[in-house]
């Protein structure tokens, strides 16, 4: 198992945790208005998990594709291998 480190910048975080925050106050704002609905719901979860990013400097999609691109770039692409007829 990997160590988690931050994979992004401070400038990025800042915009996230700036996003994150104007997501849950909107969404709460909302859902005062109208508790039993679930767009807000969805933006609150959403702005939470922005903020969350920011604090920790660490985003799951950016990390994957990082994962990804050096994976291809490596050259291991043996799944493909298996589908290429060698015949």
């Amino acid at each position: 198992m990997r160590k988690i480190t931050p994979n992004i910048g401070i400038v990025n975080a800042l915009i996230r945790i700036t996003c994150g925050f104007t997501l849950l106050a909107w969404g709460t704002s909302k859902l005062v208005k109208r508790p039993l609905s679930n767009t807000p719901l969805i933006v609150v979860m959403m702005g939470a998990m922005k903020v969350a990013e920011g604090i920790t400097r660490f985003c799951p999609l950016t990390y994957l594709f990082e994962e990804k691109m050096t994976e291809m770039t490596n050259g291991n692409n043996n799944e493909f291998d298996e589908l290429i007829n060698q015949s």
